[in-house]
């Protein structure tokens, strides 16, 4: 059970991890930083969105009780194999990580001759900006945040992640395998930015900036996007991504196909099945 004891380190201050930081200080809770820069830890500090902060890393790290890792996922691997000695027994560990494959078992066996527990999380939020300047709160009260034990996980880790994510105000929380959870990730969010980078990516259009609506603008959104990040996430889920893309490709071909002949049933049939099946998104986004 979480508890106003408890000592969180948050390693990374980006978005995210700015984010985690300040909702668990606005909480009540004593929350450390360990960032790259300076310059992050000084804003940190002087926006009260950590108790203390530093760039070295070193004894600090034992302070923790939690650590909650706002690293890219690769990176987070390289961070626990290179600093694992300095974090006491007992310590629980998270992430905000969009992939769980060839990560979490990669760092569970990593920690098997400690007595540390590493559970996989993904608070499904964000923005198109990065950095601990926007960080913001507001964004967890309707996301969902995704708990993705394994054998090797606890149910007092389970129970942690699922109240740290209720004290932080996220809007559905809810455990998945970590199959699960890749599967989802690679339709919901990886597709939806591999159609959006394709779309800006079809011809330059830039001299249709005056004349773009609001369809336009929502379906691109989210292709203003970190091209580091995001590359590392579609190789770490490749095969799941490579088979949705497929899916998506024969879905794409079939209406073309319907609107070359002519076949203005098919593309009713089409439309209505799309309407009625963004219905049920609908009544979730009015909650």
């Amino acid at each position: 059970m979480i508890n106003k004891e408890t000592k969180f380190l948050i390693v990374g201050l980006g978005l995210l991890g700015g984010s985690y930081a300040m909702g668990l200080k606005q909480e009540g809770y004593t929350v450390y930083g360990l960032a790259r820069r300076q310059e992050t830890i000084d804003y940190a500090l002087e926006h009260n969105i950590i108790d203390q902060g530093q760039i070295e890393v070193d004894d600090f790290v034992s302070k923790a009780d939690v650590i909650l890792f706002g690293l890219y996922p690769t990176a987070m691997v390289k961070w626990i194999q290179k600093y694992k000695h300095l974090i006491k027994n007992h310590t629980l560990i998270s992430d905000v990580s969009g992939v769980k494959t060839n990560i979490v078992d990669v760092i569970q066996e990593e920690l098997n001759d400690r007595d540390i527990e590493f559970i996989s999380c993904h608070p499904m939020a964000g923005k198109e900006t990065s950095g601990i300047e926007y960080a913001n709160t507001e964004m967890f009260k309707k996301a969902n945040f995704i708990i993705t034990p394994t054998e090797k996980n606890t149910e007092k880790a389970i129970e942690f992640c699922h109240d740290m994510a209720y004290t932080l105000h996220f809007n559905h929380i809810a455990i998945l395998t970590i199959e699960q959870h890749d599967r989802m990730i690679a339709f919901l969010s990886q597709l939806c930015h591999v159609i959006a980078v394709s779309l800006m990516n079809t011809h330059d259009n830039s001299h249709l900036v005056e004349y773009t609506g609001d369809s336009f603008r929502d379906l691109t959104r989210i292709a203003q996007i970190n091209e580091n990040m995001w590359s590392e996430l579609f190789l770490l889920n490749k095969d799941i991504l490579l088979d949705e893309i497929n899916q998506f490709i024969d879905s794409i071909s079939h209406f073309r196909d319907a609107l070359q002949s002519e076949d203005e049933d098919e593309m009713k049939r089409l439309f209505i099945q799309s309407t009625q099946r963004r219905k049920a998104f609908n009544k979730k986004d009015s909650k």
